[in-house]
């Protein structure tokens, strides 16, 4: 990067006020060409609203946007597009029912045609590490292959200027260092990157620059690459993360028991479970790591109820044969469930957090289906303190909050409710790091009151934080369990490609482990 070149992007003076807050207050920034610059900030501080300006999807109240020396007034998206801006939300901007090809064309110059966007998406995927089916149904990925979708449809526009929000919160250490050489590849060839992420050692490995915002403001511009994660927090939040309390204890009884659960996939683009096997104790975290798109989304299917085609035996639940029950009966015995899409399967976007409560929880509905309005008022309100949610209040739609907040409320509603088994895929997808530390440690305290926890997560530095167990899911099949204190980020990367096959126990023969794979 050229400091004496001029700038690709300036912003001065950018306010956007909401109905009883201000999301950006009087903020500049300033990117040069080539730059990767991190925008640092905790849930709520109005990151996303500033980007949403920059790409044209919000207007501001005030302020002057300067792209290549000239001031603009980007009315929507297209313009964006048209002046080589392009960016990757944090809630996917996708048609469900469409395929990923006609998503990535719908953004695109029209003189190409539907098979020539086909063909480059097969060829940029295969370049960065990003495989995906171009004819896949958008509605058949999960949230990290939408991830992908999203990053490949920005590459294919050839941007000058890269907005990123949150684009590692699922990919798997891997996915994302073959990311980092794509952006820095991107940065040398000239391309801007404005780089939003919750994760600071990120920051500091990929950034040059950092712009730090708190309730809406910017309160300091620093070198990342000259900073610890411990100051970046203090710039972040004002204080550093708590150190989670992780002490060895002894399981109880068995809560959830999988015992040979095959299943064919519903969808051709889905993935066949294969024989999966695993339990869960009282009073302790069971990990599943994982590429997304390896089963995980059937996995959870079948373990919510959603899908209930496994035999009732495959699946057991506090003694009980499960794998027939609805959702609301395995409710009824104890499950709890939170699942990786917020908007739509955690929440319905336009109803009220307070109301927001019903989908898990009972507690307030009274004879003949009377609702107690005053009580889910009140254990929403709760929810919203106890967990530091940003939100105008009980009666906030769902969708008003951002991304972080959603996801620590929905969160709340399941730990508060006090469950024999929470069932959690993605715990601090897109949630800060003060956040992350309080979500972690409110699920190691569920554990230690005798819960039984699942968690399925991308993060691989969250479950060997939090878990006392680990899994791997691999193209349907999943891995034997490692306690956590054996397991090791190279371990577990192999897995992830399916490798502990190629693995033999202490005290196993080769021919005996040949045995039982031909068996299973």
């Amino acid at each position: 990067m050229n400091s004496d070149a001029p700038f690709r992007l300036q912003l001065s003076g950018i306010t956007k006020h909401y109905p009883g807050v201000v999301a950006n207050d009087d903020i500049s920034l300033a990117v040069r060409p080539g730059e990767i610059h991190a925008v640092l900030g905790e849930n709520g501080a109005g990151k996303s609203t500033l980007m949403k300006i920059i790409y044209g999807s919000v207007k501001p109240d005030a302020g002057e946007v300067m792209f290549d020396g000239s001031v603009v007034h980007i009315q929507n998206p297209q313009e964006a597009r048209a002046l080589g801006i392009s960016m990757v939300f944090q809630h996917f901007s996708l048609f469900e029912t469409m395929s990923v090809a006609e998503n990535v064309w719908l953004g695109l110059d029209k003189s190409l045609t539907l098979p020539d966007v086909a063909r480059r998406i097969t060829e940029v995927a295969s370049t960065y590490g990003l495989e995906i089916d171009p004819q896949r149904p958008v509605h058949t990925l999960g949230v990290g292959e939408m991830q992908r979708v999203e990053i490949i449809r920005a590459l294919l526009a050839r941007p000058r200027l890269l907005i990123l929000d949150e684009p590692t919160s699922v990919l798997t250490p891997q996915a994302v260092d073959k990311l980092f050489v794509t952006l820095r590849q991107l940065a040398a060839e000239g391309c801007s990157i404005l780089y939003i992420s919750h994760k600071l050692h990120e920051i500091r490995a990929l950034c040059s620059a950092c712009t730090v915002i708190r309730g809406g403001r910017v309160t300091g511009l620093c070198d990342p690459r000259q900073e610890s994660n411990a100051s970046l927090s203090r710039m972040m939040i004002g204080a550093e993360p708590p150190a989670l309390e992780h002490h060895e204890r002894t399981p109880g009884e068995v809560v959830l028991q999988v015992q040979g659960l095959n299943l064919k996939r519903e969808s051709p683009f889905g993935v066949d479970l294969v024989n999966m096997s695993l339990d869960v104790r009282a009073g302790e975290i069971v990990g599943i790591a994982g590429v997304s798109g390896n089963g995980q989304r059937e996995l959870m299917f079948a373990l919510s109820g959603e899908d209930q085609r496994a035999p009732a035996p495959a699946i057991s639940l506090c003694g009980q044969a499960a794998g027939k029950m609805s959702p609301g009966k395995r409710r009824a015995c104890g499950l709890h469930f939170v699942p990786e899409e917020r908007l739509g399967r955690g929440a319905v976007p336009e109803l009220p957090l307070a109301q927001n409560l019903l989908l898990t929880r009972q507690e307030s509905v009274g004879k003949f289906g009377w609702l107690k309005t005053r009580e889910l008022t009140r254990q929403a309100a709760a929810i919203i303190e106890r967990f530091r949610v940003k939100a105008a209040g009980p009666q906030a739609p769902a969708r008003s909050l951002s991304g972080g907040n959603l996801q620590k409320f929905i969160m709340g509603r399941e730990i508060d409710a006090k469950p024999r088994l929470l069932i959690v895929a993605q715990p601090t997808w897109g949630v800060d790091v003060g956040a992350a530390s309080q979500i972690r440690s409110e699920l190691l305290a569920l554990r230690d009151a005798g819960c039984a926890v699942l968690v399925v997560s991308e993060e691989l530095e969250e479950l060997f934080e939090i878990c006392d167990r680990l899994h791997v899911i691999a193209k349907g099949q999943l891995s034997p369990a490692i306690a956590r204190r054996d397991a090791t980020v190279e371990k577990i990367g192999q897995w992830m490609s399916g490798l502990w096959h190629e693995e033999v126990p202490p005290g196993v023969s080769k021919m005996q482990q040949e045995g039982s794979h031909a068996t299973a």
